[in-house]
């Protein structure tokens, strides 16, 4: 970078515009902004939501950088049964400034003048609850094919909802009761007859039904 560069700036709101550097000192660049242009990237007709189960390590940060890559508009970390990291530890480490982080380096690496809300972590069935309260549009609940339950996601209806949750467990998986409760909730979803990584269930159900829906 040097001064004098036209360079593209975002606002992480859906708004990009052409600018030219003006002075650049250490850390900091001064701008000027031009004009606003047309985001690369165009947004998703279906708002969906990511309600991830928190996986340890940087699994979690992996699969952020990907949601924001497909086109989330929200990521929502979530505490299971059989999460490995409670919502203390969550908060001592920071982790939501960090996954914010990785959705703003996301963002701008694919293009998008939007950069999806990062939620502060919450319980499963807090959640659930907030989520009936909202109305915050069709809920799937993607469960394993261990868990005997569930529709096949090539057997959804083809038409696009205006705004869907999608429900991702943890290592250990759904227990129980959490699966009755998401049943209630929404939509319990299988994605096939193999069982999957964790960290691979929100790419390949985000992929499958962006497909499904026409986004992609």
């Amino acid at each position: 970078m040097r001064d004098g560069q036209t360079v593209r700036v975002f606002d992480g709101r859906g708004h990009e515009f052409e600018a030219v550097v003006v002075r650049i000192r250490g850390e900091s660049v001064n701008v000027r902004v031009l004009r606003e242009v047309r985001p690369s990237a165009s947004e998703t007709r279906t708002t969906v939501t990511l309600a991830q189960s928190v996986l340890k390590g940087e699994r979690m940060d992996e699969v952020v950088r990907d949601a924001v890559m497909l086109g989330v508009s929200v990521i929502a970390p979530l505490v299971t049964t059989r999460s490995e990291m409670s919502l203390a530890a969550l908060a001592r480490g920071h982790r939501r400034a960090r996954w914010e982080r990785v959705a703003v380096a996301s963002a701008k690496q694919c293009g998008r003048a939007l950069v999806p809300s990062v939620c502060d972590p919450v319980d499963f069935a807090d959640f659930l609850e907030e989520t009936a309260r909202s109305g915050a549009g069709t809920v799937l609940m993607l469960v394993e094919p261990s868990a005997g339950v569930g529709v096949m996601l090539k057997d959804l209806s083809q038409a696009s909802p205006r705004s869907a949750v999608v429900l991702v467990g943890p290592e250990g998986g759904w227990t129980p009761e959490e699966l009755s409760a998401g049943g209630a909730a929404g939509c319990l979803v299988r994605l096939g007859a193999r069982t999957l990584r964790a960290d691979a269930v929100p790419i390949v159900a985000l992929s499958a039904l962006l497909t499904v829906w026409r986004e992609l």
